[in-house]
């Protein structure tokens, strides 16, 4: 056998493993899509419910969220997106996902600098809520924010009482700032500290921040004001700057504010 056939064997051999493994690793890939899909889907759901203080040891996730009702908001105007709104953007409330109609140019808008203190650069024309209903009034409602952090995006849930105002929970579910610094975002005992606290002030502004150090509890304004992350001042400046954003006029202020008039 000369050396070529040889060489030309290997390549072959090579070439056919390469195609075979390419295979099952393409089918394997298809094959799991679902139940990733489902894996993330129900994370959302269990991270919604933990803002909403909603989570039952006796109960499955799904079975819980059956008593949330996800509805889209067109954060321009600051009420319930229509059907006919929806229908003309093609937007599909079942498949809606709001990050990924963030970067979509006919479904997002650019913000300018000094707009965009959350430093998310699009925002979604329209965003999913999540509302809990007693009977025909909303009992408490779940509002999705995001932010940059120091070194990531920071995704959460924020869920508010019916006075759209006061906090029931707060947390992240995707974040990647430093571990034991900024990423204590995380920790259950910081997250604690949120339930409670009120996001405007007496003049309606969005005040609810963090502060450097620990809360004075003999502060009157204590109640708009959150223990900050010890060395990690960018990522707790990021966190109140989302809070604002998002809870600003920017934001979700002109929705709750409309909800507040309604009753």
């Amino acid at each position: 056998m000369s050396s070529n056939d040889s060489i030309k064997k290997t390549i072959v051999v090579a070439l056919s493993l390469c195609l075979v493994c390419s295979v099952f690793v393409a089918a394997a890939a298809v094959g799991l899509k679902p139940i990733q899909k489902a894996n993330k889907d129900l994370d959302r759901k269990q991270n919604i419910l933990s803002a909403a203080d909603m989570l039952d040891p006796n109960k499955t996730v799904d079975e819980i969220f059956k008593s949330i009702e996800m509805r889209l908001v067109n954060i321009s105007t600051g009420k319930f997106a229509t059907e006919e709104e929806l229908s003309t953007s093609g937007i599909d409330l079942a498949t809606y996902e709001q990050n990924v109609a963030a970067k979509d140019p006919t479904l997002s808008i650019a913000l300018a600098a000094e707009d965009d203190i959350a430093s998310i650069k699009r925002r979604a024309k329209y965003s999913a809520v999540y509302i809990v209903k007693s009977g025909d009034d909303i009992e408490r409602i779940i509002l999705p924010v995001k932010g940059y952090g120091l070194w990531s995006t920071m995704y959460g849930f924020m869920a508010l009482k019916n006075d759209f105002n006061t906090v029931i929970g707060f947390g992240f579910y995707d974040q990647g700032e430093t571990p034991g610094l900024g990423g204590e975002v995380d920790n259950p005992n910081w997250k604690a500290l949120w339930k409670g606290k009120t996001v405007y002030n007496e003049s309606g502004e969005a005040v609810l921040g963090l502060v450097k150090g620990s809360v004075d509890s003999a502060d009157p304004l204590a109640t708009h004001k959150i223990d900050g992350l010890s060395g990690a001042t960018l990522t707790s400046n990021g966190v109140t700057n989302l809070v604002h954003y998002w809870l600003g006029e920017q934001g979700f202020g002109p929705f709750l504010s409309n909800l507040k008039g309604e009753g």
